[in-house]
């Protein structure tokens, strides 16, 4: 891991392969740049690979903030000046995903690409989400929150393997779990839950979100990759994926097979390979 100065902190990040292509890979919650471990080999004998830990999050530094959508924006903008990344393809997943369309938007001519897999497409409507899941994350949006994430670091020991169809290893649970021992160094966990836009709220996210995906619409000068896993539910249901073909200019779809939220774990050589494909066939 090397590590870089961004505004009153620092970020971590992975770099391997050299090539003429710089490829970003932008985790979500509550991983970090471990979540991409085994895409990376499948692409970097013919890119440059780089994979942050976000703010908060991994090995990077843990500043006093707030962790919401817009503080993990402005530190990762931070990032990509610091390393000078222009000319660059995005690939995200979870909030990850959500981060490269934000900043691809706000950076014109910066993102040659962006490939996506579970990821905030369009605000969602608590209506998509199954029973279970609707009920968890309207706990973690109130005051029971800080005892579920914080205390009993739920994210951590139930949200992450349950994400991962295929399970997750103990050993891989532990990298995972390592950057998050106390209470304190949760709180970016707690953050992002609640800054999931259901049905108009929170707004400044929401219009995040409408902004972003209205200029994933109207630019077929940038390509566009949305990978899906098998079944797949709220931000990655077949709904999602048909409603992204139909919206998005110049977009791609493809299905990786059977997967969970944390799709990179379940599926990294299928990823990679539809990633390698998609960029230079």
């Amino acid at each position: 891991m090397k590590t870089i100065e961004v505004e009153d902190s620092f970020m971590a990040y992975r770099e391997a392969g050299a090539g003429d292509t710089t490829i970003v890979f932008l985790h979500g919650n509550p991983t970090s740049s471990y979540l991409w471990r085994k895409v990376i080999p499948e692409l970097a004998d013919r890119a440059r690979c780089l994979a942050p830990d976000l703010i908060g999050m991994g090995d990077s530094g843990k500043p006093d903030i707030g962790y919401r959508l817009a503080d993990h924006a402005r530190y990762l903008d931070a990032w990509f000046d610091a390393l000078g990344l222009d000319e660059v393809v995005i690939v995200g997943q979870d909030w990850g995903g959500a981060l490269g369309m934000d900043w691809a938007r706000r950076h014109p001519g910066r993102a040659r690409g962006l490939a996506l897999v579970e990821t905030f497409l369009r605000p969602l409507a608590w209506a998509e989400l199954p029973e279970l899941g609707q009920q968890l994350f309207r706990r973690m949006r109130s005051a029971e929150g800080e005892q579920m994430v914080l205390r009993d670091n739920q994210f951590i020991e139930f949200n992450l393997p349950h994400g991962v169809a295929s399970g997750l290893a103990p050993a891989d649970h532990d990298v995972y779990r390592a950057p998050y021992p106390d209470e304190r160094s949760r709180r970016p966990l707690l953050a992002w839950p609640r800054e999931i836009p259901f049905d108009g709220e929170p707004a400044d996210v929401h219009d995040r979100v409408v902004a972003y995906g209205r200029w994933m619409a109207e630019t077929p000068e940038v390509r566009k990759l949305v990978m899906t896993v098998e079944p797949g539910v709220g931000m990655g249901s077949p709904e999602t994926a048909a409603w992204a073909k139909e919206t998005f200019a110049a977009v791609t779809l493809v299905s990786l097979g059977p997967g969970g939220h944390q799709a990179p774990e379940d599926q990294p050589v299928a990823m990679g390979r539809a990633i390698a494909s998609w960029l230079w066939s």
